[in-house]
């Protein structure tokens, strides 16, 4: 009989007291242990176990589950220098995993009503004799009221009277802390946030004396400089360091054991195809474990990490990001591999300028896999490395992804491929300006006196998405050298039947063009005067059947023509 699959239970306890499917990951607990590391941080993508392993090594060593039946039959029980640990130190366990606000405001509530909800579970402590009348009162002082110099101080005051009560220094566990951080990069309010969290990780895991050991997992690697500026005593493990390797995600002999006792080994090759590729520490054979558990319950090969998040944050990175990536990120999901530096550290505020960042994030988000590159190879440093596509569910992830950023915003998508497949420009430049009406905020259109390369790629990006759904049927490349200069967008069809297009964008130059229609044949011109027709004709494309688009924009205005 197949195990019970519970999906999305994140409670060790509770898989294991109901007999669900687990892989035995407990392993994880003697290594940690071992590495006697004082503070670790650990990056993984979403979904790959960190907050179940979390919860692992909570009921492992808290006090408040000493002698709990749960570990009979898993690696770690085998051990019984371990054996003896179980159970033996208190813990302070919290998860930033919800703090999802678009407000410093309602950020700093969730990260306030956490400590609320931290000490109202040791709420029984104060009537200990050993804790004075000021630490009752502060106790009392953890509510919604409190103020930020108090609050930052909360956890390692909690490990101070966890310490008076059992006589032993307590182990920190903080999951998803970077949960709170990207939302702050996407909404805005990343200075705010920075400046709180940093205050409360150093106190909390650097001027802490009554801390026995912490870790802290999450997505990203967030530079030293901003969160972690005080914490020398943080051992940093990222996708490519060589700690951990299998303690999150499936390997591949996990997966191919779990296959046989659902009955569906057959399908090894495709799920292989699907959902491996992932890369830790040099480890190659990493399945994505959301997406292998879901499969194992249904039976369906279907996209299931992508339904997972919104996706906010690559979006805007790549959306936003320059021209050369945007280059680079077509040819990945063309199935081609790319070279690159990777900075690991993301410093959030930059990754609009630092294309290695986007890169990090990418990777340290599984959306990506990575191979150092040859140590013979010239001019390459130890931070570059070969990138490519994790696997197929990432690859449609990512084509559903470009349509979705842009085909939600109207109903009548596929009435806009339609009217440029027909040469319709009436009705495309009624659909562009609806909807630059309806969404095109001023930042993005360039009108934000900080950015003032914005407008080209942000219209750039914005028709990329909408032709994105053509991929079927044409091959679309963008900013490449044909003729004497570099196109916008080039459409080369892959079937006779269909036109050729070459798109180019230009914001209205004041004084140059007094109008829209002037840009217009500005773009038009420079199409024809640097004949990036050259590259279709060259692969066998009649100058007729090649379209010349310009896009021009002022604000929110649009014309094609």
């Amino acid at each position: 009989m197949k195990p019970v699959v519970s999906i999305g239970t994140q409670d060790f306890k509770k898989l294991r007291e109901n007999g669900s499917f687990y892989i035995d990951k407990t392993d994880f607990i003697r290594e940690w242990w071992e590495n006697s590391d004082d503070v670790t941080l650990i990056t993984r993508p979403r979904r790959f176990g960190k907050t179940l392993n979390m919860s692992l090594l909570e009921y492992f060593f808290s006090v408040k589950y000493s002698g709990i039946n749960i570990f009979n039959g898993l690696a770690i029980w085998n051990n019984e220098k371990y054996r003896k640990l179980q159970g033996s130190y208190p813990v302070i366990f919290l998860s930033f995993a919800d703090i999802k606000a678009d407000t410093y405001e309602n950020a700093r509530m969730g990260l306030i009503n956490k400590l609320i909800e931290l000490y109202s579970m040791y709420d029984f402590i104060k009537s200990s004799p050993r804790l004075t009348d000021k630490d009752t009162a502060y106790f009392a002082a953890v509510n919604n009221k409190i103020n930020d110099s108090s609050a930052v101080l909360a956890i390692k005051y909690m490990s101070y009277y966890l310490y008076l009560y059992y006589g032993k220094k307590a182990i920190i566990i903080l999951d998803e802390y970077d949960a709170p951080l990207q939302e702050a990069y996407v909404n805005g309010y990343w200075n705010e946030m920075v400046s709180f969290t940093r205050s409360l990780f150093n106190s909390s895991f650097k001027t802490n004396p009554y801390m026995e050991r912490g870790i802290m997992t999450g997505i990203t690697r967030t530079s030293k400089e901003s969160v972690f500026s005080d914490l020398n005593n943080l051992e940093v493990v990222t996708t490519t360091s060589g700690k951990y390797k299998t303690a999150f995600g499936f390997t591949e002999e996990e997966v191919k054991e779990s296959l046989d006792k659902f009955g569906l080994s057959g399908n090894m090759d495709k799920v292989k195809s699907w959902y491996n590729g992932f890369c830790f520490g040099g480890r190659k054979d990493i399945y994505n474990p959301w997406s292998v558990t879901k499969y194992l319950d249904s039976g369906k090969f279907k996209s299931y990490w992508a339904n997972t998040s919104s996706n906010s944050l690559i979006g805007k990175v790549v959306r936003e990001g320059t021209p050369e990536i945007k280059i680079a990120m077509e040819d990945l999901v063309n199935g081609k591999q790319i070279k690159t530096v990777i900075d690991e550290e993301i410093v959030f505020n930059q990754l609009g300028q630092d294309d290695s960042a986007v890169w990090g994030l990418l990777l340290a988000s599984g959306y990506l896999k990575t191979d150092p590159v040859p140590e013979n190879s010239s001019k390459d440093t130890e931070d570059t490395y070969n990138l490519s596509i994790t696997n197929f569910e990432v690859k449609k992830m990512f084509q559903k992804m470009f349509k979705g950023w842009f085909q939600n915003v109207s109903t009548h998508y596929n009435g806009f491929i339609k009217a440029l497949l027909t040469d319709d420009l009436d009705y495309m430049n009624k659909y562009m300006n609806q909807i630059a009406l309806q969404t095109f905020s001023s930042f993005d259109t360039g009108l934000h006196p900080s950015d003032t390369a914005a407008p080209e790629r942000f219209y750039h990006g914005f028709v990329l998405g909408l032709v994105a759904g053509l991929d079927g049927k044409y091959y679309i490349t963008s900013n490449r050298e044909s003729g004497f200069g570099r196109y916008d967008v080039m459409m080369e069809p892959l079937e006779a039947a269909l036109p050729a297009f070459i798109f180019e964008f230009k914001v209205l130059d004041n004084p140059k063009e007094k109008t829209l229609e002037e840009t217009v044949k500005s773009a038009l011109k420079q199409i024809k005067e640097k004949d990036y027709d050259n590259m279709l004709i060259a692969r066998g494309i009649p100058k007729e059947k090649i379209r010349h688009y310009g896009f021009a924009f002022e604000g929110k205005n649009v014309l094609i023509g």
